[in-house]
Parts: structure tokens; C-alpha cells; sequence
């Protein structure tokens, strides 16, 4: 009885593993003829079975299976490319196990073309604004091909430009440990007929050189992306809110590029946002002096000591923005009402005087300061209508002054450039 027991069971065994051949085959069949949902049904029929096949047959089956899932990536699917990579791995794993390679050289190759499809599908994302469906795939397409880390770069800028800062993040950390510089040579040569210095491949660029159309042959290596990525590891951190780790994330930034103004300028405004001005201050100075010729830098200088109350200071770095760029309107804007705020300070400590013969005094003296404050208020602006002769702003504050100064003819004549 047990005999005939066990007799039966291997035939249903036998019938089993029988039927999931000959889906397999269905399935090869299919794909063949371009018939993918039939070839998916088939496999979805097999899988039941298919851990207790052997290794051959299970390495057929994966491969198989990595086809239908990468076709299906192709027409649309995006989570598809991954169950296509997934089986595809399972080939490789099955026949190293079994020391019998069939598949694993098609399936290795198979990899490398979804990685390129992932790409191009990321492409697609892009221009759709699918950022985060485009970042997803070019990880995945790295993770196929680790030595083009050039698509881990391209996955975490999409992931910014979808604002899907964690995954950025995680992405811009990976570029740090694996040391991605990203730097490339370009390959540039003059056109002999046009003068014109033009990039090339580096084959056709020789060719043409000893052509003698080109001449003048350079190779520039373009600037590397380190400086960038540990930037903007920073600048998420500050964008996330960790603020601690942002801070954490300048230092070291700062480390490997001590000349790079753009991090100190960013470090500065972080501490701006978490309300040390004092230390804003002192960043901006340092970038200051590391770019003289940067007119913004000074002009945002000005604006924290203005705040700040240090009149002098504020005064010192318009002036400097102004030296710099003589056509910055609010920076010569800036330092007319650093004029005009001081002497309206005047006028509080005016009205509280008495009528006594030395208040009288003092209010004559206070009233002088305030009107010389408030005329060398005027003169910045004079000399910005120079540059800027129709700019409202300056008009309109300008008129101000001559009209709290009792200057009716200046007054009339600014008024009149107002076209009022």
C-alpha cells in the first residue's frame, strides 16, 4: 500500500514538473512572437512549481521572466524594471550556485540594456516634471552599473528638483563615500575659417588638426562636482530643518574647499535664519574679503549693520557696493536713508526741548545736523540719477527729502521728473 502511495505521488510529481515545462516553453513561445501577456500568463502559471525545479529549468524561468518584466518597463511599467532586474539577478545567483552558466551571460547583457532603458524612461520623467519617477530610475540604472556614477549625480538632482529632499540627500552621501568628482576632459580646437574656438570629441577633433582646418588644440579639464555635492548636502540639511547637521555639513565642506566663497556666503545665511546675525556679520566680512569685487556681498553687509544700528559700518560696505558697481540703486538707496533714519532721529529729541534760550539753542543746533544729515541723503541720489535718471524709486525719495528740507525748488524739479 505504501509503494503504490509513494508510486502515485511521483507520477503527480512528474505530471507537475511536465505541465511547468510546458509553460516555460509557452512563455519562450510567446515572447518570441512578441506576445507578452501571454508569456507573463504562462510564467504566473509555472511559479507555483517553479522552487522545486531544477536548477536549469529555474534559471530558464528567471530569464524568461526578466524579459517580460523589461518589456513591460519599456511600454510604461516603471515598477516592472525593477522585477525585470530582480530576476535577471536570480539568474546569475542560480547558475554561480549550480556552477553552470546558460543564461548568466544574456542576463548580465539583458542588465546593461535595462539600465539604458531606465535612463532613457528618466529622460521622459524629466521632461514630464516625474522627478521623483525619474530619480528612482537612474539610482536603480547606477545600481546596474556602479562605475557610471554619473547617473547617481542625475538621480539626485532630479530628486531636488522634485523636492524629495531625503532621497536627495541619501543620494548626494553616496556620491560623497564613493568619492564621485565628476570632473571631464573637454577637447577644443580654433576653426582656421571662422576663428572660433569649438568642442569636439577628441578622435575627431585630431583629425582635424592634421587636417589643417583646425588649429590651436586644447584639452580642459572641466571643474569637478565635489565642492557642489558636499554644498548641497548642506543646503538640504538647512532645508530639512537640521539645522545642527547643516552646520556639521558646511564645516567639513569648508575643509575641502577653504577658497569657496559660495559656502561661507550659504553657512552665513543659515546663521541668519537661525537669528545670529552677529555671526552672519562675521561670515559675510570673511566672504567679503575672499571676493572685494562681489557688489552684493557688501550691499548685504550694509543691510545687517543697518539693521544692526551701526550706521557707520552699513555706510562703509554701500559705499563699497556703490565703488564697485556706481549703478547699484539700492545700495545708493540704502545709504540715503541711513541719512535721512539718522536725522529723523534728530527731530524726537527737537520736539522734546523747551522753550528756554538754551533749548532754543540746541534746537537750531539739532535742527542743522538733522538738514545736513538730510541733504548729504540728497546728494547720494543726485549722484544715482547720474546712472539711473529714471528710476522711481529714487525720484520719489529724493522728492521726500527736498519736501522735509522746505527745498521748493528742488522739490518742484524732482516732482516734475515724476511727471507728477
Amino acid at each position: 500500500m505504501k509503494t503504490k502511495i509513494f508510486l502515485m505521488a511521483a507520477l503527480l510529481m512528474s505530471v507537475a514538473g511536465f505541465s511547468q515545462k510546458n509553460e516555460i516553453k509557452a512563455a519562450e513561445k510567446a515572447l518570441k512572437s512578441g506576445d507578452i501577456a501571454t508569456a507573463k500568463a504562462s510564467l504566473e502559471s509555472a511559479a507555483g512549481l517553479i522552487s522545486g525545479a531544477d536548477e536549469r529549468t529555474q534559471a530558464q524561468y528567471y530569464f524568461l521572466q526578466g524579459q517580460v518584466f523589461a518589456d513591460l518597463g519599456r511600454k510604461g511599467d516603471a515598477s516592472a524594471f525593477q522585477q525585470a532586474v530582480d530576476a535577471y539577478n536570480k539568474v546569475v545567483s542560480i547558475e554561480e550556485a549550480s556552477g553552470k552558466a546558460k543564461y548568466t551571460a544574456d542576463a548580465k547583457t539583458q542588465m546593461t540594456t535595462v539600465a539604458n532603458d531606465l535612463v532613457n524612461a528618466a529622460v521622459e520623467d524629466n521632461k514630464n516634471k516625474n522627478f521623483k519617477d525619474a530619480a528612482e530610475k537612474l539610482y536603480m540604472s547606477y545600481k546596474l552599473s556602479p562605475r557610471d556614477t554619473v547617473f547617481l549625480y542625475y538621480a539626485a538632482s532630479s530628486a531636488v528638483n522634485g523636492g524629495e529632499y531625503e532621497m536627495a540627500l541619501d543620494y548626494y552621501k553616496e556620491l560623497k563615500d564613493v568619492g564621485y568628482d565628476g570632473s571631464t576632459m573637454v577637447y577644443k580646437a580654433t576653426n582656421v575659417e571662422t576663428g572660433e574656438v569649438e568642442e569636439m570629441d577628441k578622435t575627431q577633433r585630431d583629425i582635424m588638426v592634421k587636417s589643417g582646418t583646425y588649429t590651436n588644440p586644447m584639452d580642459e579639464k572641466t571643474e569637478s562636482k565635489h565642492a557642489e555635492i558636499v554644498r548641497n548636502i548642506a543646503l538640504i540639511y538647512t532645508q530639512l530643518g537640521q539645522n545642527d547637521e547643516a552646520l556639521e555639513a558646511y564645516k567639513d565642506a569648508r575643509a575641502d574647499n577653504p577658497n569657496d566663497v559660495n559656502l561661507v556666503l550659504n553657512e552665513a545665511n543659515l546663521y541668519y535664519q537661525m537669528g545670529d546675525k552677529d555671526k552672519f556679520k562675521s561670515l559675510m566680512g570673511e566672504a567679503a574679503r575672499m571676493a572685494p569685487d562681489n557688489p552684493d556681498l557688501h550691499y548685504n553687509i550694509g543691510v545687517i549693520n543697518m539693521e544692526q544700528g551701526d550706521l557707520e559700518a552699513a555706510r562703509a560696505a554701500y559705499r563699497k557696493a556703490i565703488e564697485v558697481n556706481p549703478g547699484y540703486v539700492n545700495a545708493q538707496l540704502n545709504l540715503s536713508t541711513t541719512y535721512v533714519n539718522e536725522g529723523n532721529a534728530l527731530i524726537d529729541e527737537m520736539n522734546a526741548l523747551g522753550t528756554s534760550r538754551a533749548d532754543i539753542a540746541k534746537y537750531d543746533e539739532l535742527k542743522q545736523k538733522k538738514d545736513d544729515l538730510f541733504s548729504e541723503g540728497a546728494r547720494v541720489l543726485e549722484d544715482a540719477l547720474k546712472t539711473n535718471p529714471d528710476n522711481q524709486s529714487v525720484l520719489s525719495q529724493l522728492k521726500n527729502i527736498y519736501g522735509a528740507l522746505g527745498d521748493t525748488e528742488n522739490f518742484m524739479r524732482i516732482k516734475k521728473l515724476l511727471g507728477e
